[in-house]
């Protein structure tokens, strides 16, 4: 048994098959360029395999309700040219097998919960930062749903009184992505972030954001395990700081020992490091498989 797994991100696409254990014997990847090129790319790629099924794990925002009229398209992301883009049924349409279909985050965390930092867990929050920031939480071992995917990245958070920048958020300007991705941080200090590891000021503004994004995220969902990842994430000196400034957030209103003297294993890297997207979308594959065989297909 062969599954296809698709991390469709915003910067490159990371294409593998898998075995029935999800462990990956082929990998590749692809730059995000147009829809038509990336596309035809990804089809190649998967061409030489006899797949049971593929999952696919998107940047967004993307309508993830099977019973929408849009289920797999790429709705109002910012890569313009990839708006309303029918991802999943261009992918079903090509190898007719069962196809699932989350965002980027969503696979991410059901990646770290079967697999990672989370296994074992029946929940976990996963959270990116990067070219975006974006969230994913698994509640009860089952994906967090509403009236669309959580869009975690763009919630509001408390200005830094000696921050001048306006951010760069084109629907919000000072949300959370807006004042703390990647590109925010190149915007505001002048160069990117892989070249301003050693100025502490600039994790130290970083850890200033999520830290705020956490305490919410935390009060409202109470996951077992915050998972952080993403491209910003590699830059040691903002750990401290995202910690340090939890905490006195928080000011000891939750009185449990992974927000005080556990934190240093309850907000944790992605034990999968930058795997756990195409690992999570082999799991939905899986996933789309049992449904199919649940329904008769």
């Amino acid at each position: 048994m062969l599954f296809g797994g698709i991390e469709a991100g915003g910067t490159k696409f990371v294409c593998a098959v898998g075995d029935e254990k999800k462990n990956a014997i082929k990998r590749t990847q692809i730059p995000t360029t147009i829809p038509e090129e990336t596309l035809a790319r990804v089809i190649r790629f998967f061409e030489g395999f006899e797949l049971d099924a593929i999952g696919i794990g998107s940047f967004g925002p993307a309508d993830v309700h099977p019973k929408s009229p849009t289920y797999g398209m790429l709705t109002t992301t910012p890569k313009t040219a990839w708006r309303n883009v029918p991802l999943m049924q261009r992918i079903h349409d090509r190898f007719r097998v069962p196809v699932g279909f989350q965002t980027d985050v969503n696979a991410a965390a059901l990646g770290e919960a079967a697999f990672g930092a989370a296994q074992g867990l029946d929940s976990c929050l996963y959270i990116t930062v990067g070219t975006g920031i974006g969230a994913g939480a698994v509640i009860h071992e089952k994906l967090l749903h509403g009236l669309s995917h959580p869009e975690m990245g763009h919630i509001l958070v408390r200005r830094h009184p000696n921050d001048e920048y306006p951010g760069r958020c084109p629907y919000h300007q000072d949300c959370l992505e807006g004042l703390a991705s990647g590109p925010a941080i190149e915007d505001r200090w002048g160069e990117k972030g892989v070249l301003l590891k050693e100025r502490e000021e600039v994790w130290k503004l970083e850890g200033y954001y999520i830290a705020q994004a956490l305490m919410q995220y935390i009060l409202i969902l109470s996951p077992q395990k915050v998972i952080l990842g993403g491209g910003v994430m590699k830059q040691e000196l903002i750990w401290v700081h995202i910690r340090q400034y939890l905490k006195e957030l928080l000011n000891d209103y939750i009185d449990f020992p992974q927000l005080s003297s556990r934190m240093d294993d309850y907000i944790v890297p992605p034990q999968l490091g930058d795997d756990a997207g195409v690992k999570g979308a082999l799991v939905l594959a899986d996933q789309a498989r049992q449904e199919a065989k649940g329904r008769g297909d």
